[in-house]
């Protein structure tokens, strides 16, 4: 007997021990009892989305293909095989209806040229914007950014179908690649920048206009975390030309950033600001600190 076999009787005689043993059955009538509480439907995966996002994707640009689609035969015959496995892949979903799945389905790619338009504007954005960017070609295939927002176009088009948890689940993709999160509830404009990328947050509620540029770490966000706040305006409104440097923070509903304004990097904004704003960090100089602390009782 070589060794290989003799591994294989050893992880066979494992495997009988196992489904002998009286504890697992009990266990796992528990977790079959835990398993009742959800769909009997096939359930919808991370990657399931994952996947109908790449082919999306690729059939606005070839770069998300294993082949290039230079024709409009090639480009008809993958929309026509698209629209039949995102049906399927939305009836997977808990309630969802078949005539629903189809309009819900057709109403994407008909939407698929202008996707591709806005997805193009943003990509000529980050060219004109940054640098360091070389072509459009680079941008679509490298930059984080590029992929995390037409993740969310192609995902924002479906929530505003109607269609559940599958649009979660494809900006969640895109986040997990890039550090990026886009609620795909979000309103955003055209010739949209977001460069650099890492831990980006735009909440459900946000509105961001045209020409917008964000770089890494900005959140526009929620003052308030409260289930009871649901259904109701949480995040900021972000007008038109407006720059938001690293790290900055927006909170509120309420708040909104007039167009053509600039927030600098570390900023804690959680009230409006007028167009044309510049809203900068300053940091206390050792001195003042000093003073300050001093006639606190806080001096050493």
């Amino acid at each position: 007997m070589d060794v290989n076999e003799g591994k294989a009787m050893k992880v066979d005689k494992n495997i009988k021990e196992q489904e002998n043993c009286p504890g697992y059955q009990v266990l796992a009538k528990q977790l079959a009892q835990f398993h009742g509480q959800f769909s009997e439907r096939p359930i919808l995966r991370m990657s399931d989305a994952g996947e109908i996002l790449t082919r999306i994707l690729a059939v606005m640009f070839p770069h998300f293909s294993p082949n290039t689609h230079n024709s409009a035969r090639a480009l008809s015959f993958a929309m026509d095989r698209l629209d039949q496995d995102l049906r399927r892949l939305i009836m997977t979903i808990p309630n969802a209806d078949g005539d629903e799945a189809a309009k819900a389905s057709v109403a994407l790619m008909t939407a698929l040229p202008e996707i591709a338009e806005d997805c193009l504007a943003d990509a000529q954005a980050l060219l004109e914007g940054d640098p360091a960017a070389d072509t459009l070609d680079s941008i679509i295939l490298a930059y984080p950014g590029f992929y995390a927002v037409a993740a969310y176009r192609v995902a924002h088009r479906l929530d505003q179908a109607g269609v559940a948890i599958l649009p979660r689940l494809m900006s969640e993709y895109a986040h997990q690649k890039t550090g990026i999160e886009i609620n795909p509830a979000a309103v955003v404009g055209r010739s949209f920048f977001i460069d650099h990328g890492s831990a980006v947050v735009i909440g459900e509620t946000a509105i961001i206009g045209d020409n917008v540029k964000i770089y890494q770490g900005v959140t526009i966000g929620a003052i308030k975390v409260d289930r009871g706040q649901r259904n109701k305006k949480r995040h900021p409104t972000i007008e038109d030309n407006v720059v938001i440097y690293s790290n900055a923070t927006i909170l509120g509903g309420d708040t909104i950033v007039g167009r053509n304004s600039i927030i600098g990097g570390n900023v804690w904004i959680t009230k409006s600001v007028p167009a044309g704003s510049r809203i900068m960090f300053k940091s206390c100089d050792a001195d003042k600190m000093d003073q300050l602390n001093q006639s606190e009782g806080l001096g050493i």
